[in-house]
């Protein structure tokens, strides 16, 4: 059977399943009922483990995707995904994505997982969307940066370099819808905003991309998908694969994208960044930030010193 009817790109999947049902062969209609059915743990599952469920080749599967309207079946398995996301509970992610897993195999398993959600946002990051975020950087006279609940070490993290390299940097920081304004009051069209945010996404930071794009400020986001509600008041999307089903959201992608934004704002912004970290280096020696907190690898000869400290300090002072 050839592809279905072009849909509209965001119907979602449960709706595609309904529209072209009545058309398609026993092999679909039993790709079509698996799916409906076991959607949560179709998610999971290759093409080949989808076909073998529901007793059809790989290549039909691969062949069902596209007659749903889909370019291919990764499409198709991005919305399963979705589809997770949107009915199951944290604990039922959990049972479903890790259930099957033996508890010696969990470490290899979410590492390799991370790896992919890194392999899909560089394979798809729109390049001109990321030089426009630098250049938007660059030019601004305040930047903001916004994340709340499981995105804030991001936004810290984003906010601690771009303090390195930028004058006027201000993290928001939230327990309260007004303070959230108390903080960005001042924005203005010579300042941008950068905020941060994946699923479930955080309303407090959509208004205050709401606030900041009234104000004619620039709003760039780092957020997981086009159809994200953190992009209807950006000019500027970055998208980073975070779909990781379980209890824990992963956020190794982003955290990799905010990565290559310091890199490419410190290669633009060399002198500044050397002439900053000269200074910065000239008074941790002289106020020794740093000669009383850190430690010395443990010698191979010989444990560290525990009763004199001191000697185990970069210089021993």
């Amino acid at each position: 059977m050839g592809r279905g009817a072009e849909l509209p790109a965001e119907e979602p999947l449960a709706a595609r399943i309904n529209r072209l049902y009545p058309t398609m062969s026993k092999g679909q209609k039993r790709l079509a009922d698996y799916l409906s059915e076991k959607y949560e743990k179709a998610a999971f599952m290759t093409a080949a483990q989808l076909g073998e469920k529901a007793r059809v080749s790989e290549s039909t599967a691969v062949r069902f995707a596209m007659f749903l309207g889909y370019k291919g079946f990764p499409e198709l398995h991005q919305a399963l995904g979705q589809m997770v996301k949107n009915r199951l509970s944290a604990v039922q992610r959990m049972e479903v994505a890790y259930g099957h897993i033996p508890q010696e195999k969990i470490l290899d398993t979410v590492l390799a997982s991370d790896a992919e959600k890194i392999r899909l946002t560089m394979e798809h990051m729109d390049r001109e969307a990321f030089r426009q975020a630098v250049d938007t950087i660059l030019g601004a006279k305040t930047i903001y940066v916004m994340g709340l609940r499981s995105c804030a070490p991001l936004a810290a993290f984003l906010s601690f370099y771009l303090h390195e390299i930028f004058d006027d940097v201000r993290l928001v920081n939230s327990t309260g819808g007004s303070e959230v304004f108390e903080q960005i009051i001042r924005i203005g069209p010579e300042d941008v905003i950068i905020g941060i945010s994946f699923p479930r996404y955080s309303m407090r930071t959509l208004k205050a991309m709401e606030f900041a794009n009234s104000r004619s400020a620039r709003v760039i986001t780092l957020t997981d998908s086009i159809h994200s509600p953190m992009n209807l008041y950006s000019s500027c999307n970055l998208i980073a694969r975070s779909d990781m089903a379980s209890i824990v959201d992963s956020l190794v992608a982003p955290l990799s994208v905010i990565n290559a934004l310091i890199v490419a704002l410190c290669m633009r912004r060399q002198e500044e960044v050397v002439t900053t970290l000269e200074s910065m280096e000239k008074i941790w020696d002289e106020y020794q930030v740093y000669t009383r907190d850190e430690i010395d690898a443990v010698d191979p000869e010989g444990e560290m010193d525990l009763k004199d400290p001191q000697k185990n300090t970069l210089d021993g002072r």
